[in-house]
C-alpha cells in the first residue's frame, strides 16, 4: 500500500500516542495521521503541534478526530488506557484497561472493519487477547506490540557490553511484555556467530550473573524510566513506528509482536510475544526459533501467567 493513500489512526493521544505519530511523521509511513482522545482538546492541541513541524517532514496531514473518524485506516493504534504508576506491574492494569477495551474494540472496527489493530496499551499481552476475542477477527489482524522494545533493549545492551553495532546484534526476548519475559540466549548471535563465541574471542565475561544483569537491565528497564520521569514514550514511539513500517511496506519483517498463539511447541490460545513475520497482512506465522530446555519452560510459564490472567476477566 503507497504512503500517498495511507491513513493511520491513533487512539490515545498521551505521550506515548503522540510519539508514535512523530515517529511516523519522520519515517514518512502514511499520508494522514488521526488522533483520537478522551479529551478532544489534549487531541487537537497534539495535532496542531505536529502539524506545526510538517515543513520539515515527508507530506503528512495530522488532524484530531474521533473513533468514527478511522474509517479507512489501515492501522488503528491503541495507546489509551491508565498509566503504569511506579512500583506497579503491569499486569495490575488489567482490569481498568481492560474494561476500556470492551468498550473500544467494537467501535473500532465498526468504524474501520477492515483495519489492523495494533495494542500498545499495557497489559499488552492480555489486551490483545480481550481484543481478538471481541473482535472475532482471524488471527493476525489483532496484534500488540510485545517484546518489540524490550529485544531492542536487549539487544542495545549485548551491543554495549560486546562494543559492536545493535545492528550486527540477533538476539530475542519472548513471551510476557512483563516480569515473565523470556531472554532466548541459546540463539543469540552477532553477525551470525554464536554469542559465547564471540564473547570469549573478546575476551568479555558473559556468564551467569552477567547475563543475569543484562536481563535485569531488560526486564526493569521501563519501571526505572518510570520512576524518574514518569513514564517511557521514545523507545516505545520509535518501535510501534517500526512495526507500522513493517505492516505498511508489506516487508516481511520478523519482529516479536504479541498474537494468537496456536500450537507453538504446544502452547495454545493465548497472546504472548514471539518472533513472527509481519507485514500487510498483519502478525503472520511464527519463526521456527529452537529453545534449550530451560527456556521452553520459563516461556511456558509466561503463557500460563497470561493464560490465568485473562481466565479471570472472563476470557
Amino acid at each position: 500500500m503507497g504512503r500517498d493513500r495511507t491513513r493511520i489512526a491513533i487512539v490515545g493521544a498521551g505521550a506515548v500516542g503522540s510519539t508514535i505519530a512523530y515517529a511516523a511523521m519522520l519515517r514518512g509511513l502514511v499520508h494522514q495521521i488521526v488522533l483520537v482522545d478522551a479529551l478532544p482538546r489534549k487531541a487537537e492541541a497534539e495535532a496542531k503541534d505536529l502539524m506545526h513541524g510538517s515543513m520539515f517532514v515527508p507530506s503528512v496531514d495530522v488532524v484530531a478526530g474521533t473513533i468514527e473518524d478511522s474509517r479507512g485506516s489501515a492501522v488503528v493504534v491503541v495507546t489509551a488506557g491508565a498509566k503504569q504508576k511506579p512500583g506497579q506491574t503491569r499486569l495490575q492494569l488489567v482490569e481498568t484497561n481492560a474494561a476500556m477495551y470492551r468498550d473500544l474494540v467494537p467501535r473500532i472496527f465498526s468504524a474501520a472493519p477492515e483495519a489492523l489493530l495494533l495494542v500498545v496499551s499495557n497489559p499488552v499481552d492480555v489486551l490483545t487477547y480481550i481484543s481478538q476475542r471481541i473482535a472475532g477477527v482471524a488471527a493476525g489482524r489483532v496484534f500488540g506490540s510485545g517484546t518489540v522494545l524490550d529485544t531492542s533493549r536487549f539487544r542495545a545492551l549485548l551491543a554495549r557490553r560486546l562494543s559492536v553495532a545493535v545492528g550486527n546484534v540477533h538476539a530475542y526476548i519472548v513471551g510476557e511484555h512483563g516480569d515473565s519475559e523470556v531472554p532466548i540466549w541459546s540463539s543469540a548471535q552477532i553477525a551470525g556467530v554464536p554469542l559465547a563465541e564471540v564473547a570469549a574471542t573478546a575476551g568479555v565475561l558473559l556468564g551467569g550473573a552477567e547475563r543475569l544483569k543484562i536481563f535485569h537491565g531488560v526486564r526493569d528497564a521501563a519501571a526505572e524510566v518510570i520512576a524518574a520521569k514518569g513514564a517511557t514514550n521514545w523507545a516505545v514511539g520509535l518501535a510501534v513506528a517500526r512495526i507500522l513500517e513493517a505492516v505498511l511496506r508489506d516487508e516481511n519483517r520478523v519482529l516479536t509482536v504479541s498474537s494468537l498463539l496456536e500450537q507453538h511447541h504446544g502452547i495454545d490460545d493465548v497472546c504472548l510475544s514471539v518472533p513472527r513475520f509481519v507485514a500487510r497482512r498483519g502478525a503472520g506465522q511464527p519463526l521456527p526459533l529452537s529453545y534449550d530446555e530451560a527456556e521452553m519452560a520459563a516461556l511456558r510459564h509466561s503463557a500460563e501467567i497470561l493464560r490465568e490472567t485473562a481466565r479471570r476477566l472472563g476470557y
